[in-house]
């Protein structure tokens, strides 16, 4: 079954299309030929600023998971030997300090439609039962409908889209770098250096999955890839200082 076709992916897919299209019809006569590529930049954007509260509720709730860590160890060790009392105190614990183990998966779940959207803004030839005229839209050259992995594939891959993806692709892994060193995770005081330090490398390797994401979507997935990176990485230095993990 096609999901496009499903009446409300339908009605979200040309709502979604609509607003591309004016975005790149205002700035076409100032940014010319890359107006849809903008267009897609001022998205993310404009996705990112609604997310700015989520943003601020992530780091407060890093902030208190960080502040009662040693509790939450002592609540291990206590009741190393009763699971069900562990989890029970623990979620007690988590309610008395008004945090939640989850808080930091809603801006992720939040952006994932939205990603999912533009990939398939740029995947499907019709949008609710009209031509997409997203599909003929070009940044310095390259069809924003295209993927690093489809072009290698199917060898048509040419300069201009190895440059323009190889650009993208790099500052991700550059913005992926960054974060995993300015913005290392704290696993807690009372975690033993050894598991530490396997919980910081695999944090540290995830870092990178958005750039391998970026070579298999379409180049307008890639660009909101990119931004909405940025974006996260500026987002987290200025909450970071703001709201200070005790240790």
């Amino acid at each position: 079954m096609d999901l496009s076709s499903f009446p409300p992916i339908s009605a979200t897919l040309d709502a979604a299309y609509a607003l591309l299209m004016g975005l790149a019809s205002l700035l076409q006569p100032i940014t010319g030929d890359a107006s849809a590529a903008i267009a897609i930049v001022l998205l993310t954007v404009m996705v990112r600023a609604i997310l700015i509260p989520t943003g601020v509720a992530q780091a407060r709730a890093d902030q208190t998971r960080a502040r009662v860590a040693p509790k939450l160890q002592m609540l291990q060790r206590r009741y190393k030997n009763d699971r069900e009392r562990l989890q029970r105190e623990t979620m007690k614990l988590y309610t008395d300090e008004g945090a939640s183990p989850f808080a930091g998966c809603l801006p992720v779940l939040i952006q994932a439609p939205v990603v999912g959207i533009v990939y398939m803004l740029f995947l499907n030839v019709t949008i609710a039962g009209h031509p997409n005229d997203l599909l003929a839209e070009q940044l310095f050259g390259v069809s924003l409908g295209t993927s690093l992995a489809g072009a290698v594939g199917s060898g048509t891959l040419s300069w201009a889209a190895a440059a323009v993806f190889g650009a993208v692709i790099l500052w991700i892994v550059v913005i992926a770098e960054i974060t995993r060193r300015v913005l290392r995770p704290l696993p807690g005081p009372a975690v033993p250096p050894q598991a530490r330090e396997r919980v910081l490398g695999l944090v540290g390797l995830l870092q990178f999955g958005t750039a391998v994401a970026a070579v298999f979507v379409p180049l307008a997935a890639a660009l909101y890839l990119l931004v909405t990176a940025s974006w996260t990485l500026a987002q987290r230095l200025l909450l970071r200082r703001r709201f200070p993990h005790p240790w």
